[in-house]
């Protein structure tokens, strides 16, 4: 006869058969959602039923909780109603139709795509989350690493590991929110009713502990470069734009105003000739602008690819 833990190893395992070709996000969410309720079921029949009933009890739990197919179905359809919010705006829907050929509606459209402001937040923010997540990861590693030959260690060393694994989730939710990309919508379910040995266990032996350390160690140099690199485009692209504004003043003000400079050459801004070209630095920071925040959509699309690869578990 099964042990209780093997039918509900066996429950979940016919769970994620029945999701194949469903979302990452939306398997994990179905399985920590399953696990939980059979558990947590099984936890408060337990003082009241014998251990060799225990595994008729969880059958009777199985039983009204659903069939694994049935729950399947019904996260299937509810992933279809409730898509991350980004990508269901009429500015997404139409940057991922290939109507006539084409991805996009046009160049200039992307500053009403709301996936290129929120790549936009992503990258500016990512100095500061990328700091926080690595000092965190060393701090915890080698704070646990320091402490586990003391009797303090082991829920010491627990209570850090989770709170990596809180991290990713919550990095998941930004992930979301920002850049459009499903992820999780609930924490992995974590049995405290487990002795503290195998709740170690599983935290040590779990991949998504591990990736999810990799994950905010690298967030530091990408978020170094993800800022850099927005930083300074944005600059660029705003002093081209506030060239004429600049001329005018500095003209009306009967200042040169020097634009270029080569050797002995020094054009400045002093009549209409000027002005025209300030207008041309203008238009060139307005394209410099406008690739920044293509260059932003797609850094969202890619980061977002690649938070799901490390932080959602298979």
């Amino acid at each position: 006869m099964k042990t209780t833990n093997e039918l509900i190893q066996s429950y979940l395992g016919d769970l994620k058969t029945a999701l194949k070709g469903a979302d990452k996000a939306t398997v994990q969410d179905a399985l920590a959602d399953a696990e939980e309720h059979l558990r947590t079921a099984l936890e408060t029949e337990r003082a009241e039923t014998e251990e060799l009933e225990e595994s008729e009890a969880l059958s009777a739990i199985i039983q009204e909780y659903g069939e694994p197919a049935e729950i399947a179905e019904a996260y299937k359809a509810w992933e279809s109603s409730l898509p991350p919010a980004l990508a269901a705006t009429p500015a997404a829907r139409r940057a991922s139709s290939t109507a006539n050929g084409k991805t996009y509606p046009g160049f200039f459209a992307v500053y009403a795509d709301p996936r290129a402001w929120g790549g936009l937040v992503f990258m500016l923010i990512s100095i500061v989350t990328g700091t926080l997540y690595f000092s965190w990861a060393v701090t915890g590693l080698s704070t646990s690493l320091g402490v586990m030959i003391l009797i303090i260690g082991i829920p010491v060393t627990i209570l850090v590991l989770l709170s990596f694994r809180g991290i990713a989730f919550l990095e998941g939710r930004l992930v979301e929110a920002l850049l459009g990309e499903r992820m999780p919508r609930r924490a992995s379910f974590t049995d405290s009713s487990q002795p503290w040995k195998e709740r170690l266990k599983i935290l040590l032996t779990g991949k998504s502990t591990w990736l999810a350390i990799i994950y905010m160690i690298l967030m530091l140099p990408l978020g170094v470069i993800y800022f850099s690199v927005l930083i300074t485009f944005l600059s660029l692209a705003l002093g081209l734009i506030a060239t004429p504004v600049a001329a005018l003043v500095m003209i009306n003000m009967g200042i040169p105003f020097q634009v270029l400079q080569s050797g002995d050459i020094v054009w400045n801004l002093s009549g209409p000739g000027g002005f025209l070209l300030s207008l041309v630095f203008a238009g060139l920071g307005v394209l410099i602008a406008t690739c920044t925040m293509h260059l932003a959509r797609w850094v969202g699309k890619t980061h977002g690819k690649f938070a799901k690869a490390l932080l959602v578990s298979d």
